[in-house]
């Protein structure tokens, strides 16, 4: 992008613009995987909505037609190196992917087992992983691309019981940066979303527990949860070439939580 001149000032509106785009959003069939695969196709992409549930990611291609959006929809296990590569290579011409599925065992250590560990660091970590790699590697080859994964503000800070989650998400990150630093020659940037609390499938123990659900609404500067529309947003920005000199960056949707001091203890 050169320097601006009043002729040559891109208008600002228009970097958001996703039109003739292809986003694959992959967890798409619920929560904030969801909202991201409306939003993008808001913005004009065309969404592949992919995801383990593929009943559920269909519902969200209908969702985003209802709102005159392009869509279609595809199963997805993130934990099978051959069903990731074989997405990558259906989708080859994707310019954009957001990779947003997690779970969580929430336990303290000591009371974990070798078989959460390993699920945990399977479909958070190395899921990511696979994702970023068969799809980053053809986004280099085509000399261009945006991929968004989310991590989690628990890769920057833990409470008892998300120690497995933590570290997968800490691991997320750190893949982040190495990944913005080996493609960004080739044109391909890499950022990561640290969602702080958001309603979503993953938190319904927490919901359930009163206490510990108005805990997290009042540690965060909003005094209140994330409504799953305000992730779309800041994955737009990272997604579009409104965000064409940001890469290897980590952007915290969090509500406003690590800017203040306080912490709960939940009963886990």
């Amino acid at each position: 992008m050169t320097q601006p001149t009043a002729q040559g000032f891109p208008n600002i509106a228009g970097l958001f613009d996703l039109a003739g785009k292809e986003a694959v959003v992959v967890g798409a069939a619920s929560g904030l995987g969801q909202a991201t695969a409306i939003g993008l196709a808001d913005a004009g992409a065309r969404v592949v909505c992919a995801d383990l549930n593929s009943q559920g990611a269909q519902a969200t291609a209908d969702i985003i037609a209802e709102r005159g959006g392009q869509a279609t929809a595809t199963g997805a296990d993130i934990t099978s190196t051959a069903a990731v590569d074989a997405l990558a290579a259906d989708h080859a011409g994707a310019e954009i992917l957001v990779v947003t599925p997690g779970m969580n065992v929430r336990k303290r250590l000591v009371n974990t087992t070798d078989e959460e560990f390993d699920r945990v660091v399977d479909i958070n970590l190395k899921g990511t992983y696979r994702l970023m790699r068969a799809f980053g590697a053809r986004m280099a080859a085509a000399g261009r691309g945006s991929i968004v994964v989310f991590a989690s503000f628990r890769a920057l800070v833990v409470e008892p019981g998300q120690g497995l989650y933590a570290a997968a998400k800490a691991g997320v990150v750190q893949l982040t940066k190495a990944m913005a630093s080996e493609l960004g020659p080739q044109g391909v940037r890499v950022n990561a979303i640290l969602p702080g609390p958001f309603e979503t499938p993953l938190t319904e123990q927490i919901k359930a527990d009163r206490t510990w659900w108005d805990a997290y609404a009042d540690k965060s500067a909003l005094a209140r949860w994330g409504l799953l529309p305000e992730i779309a947003g800041p994955v737009l920005f990272l997604a579009s070439d409104a965000s064409s000199y940001v890469t290897g960056h980590s952007l915290l949707v969090d509500g406003g939580w690590m800017a203040q001091d306080g912490r709960f203890t939940p009963s886990v």
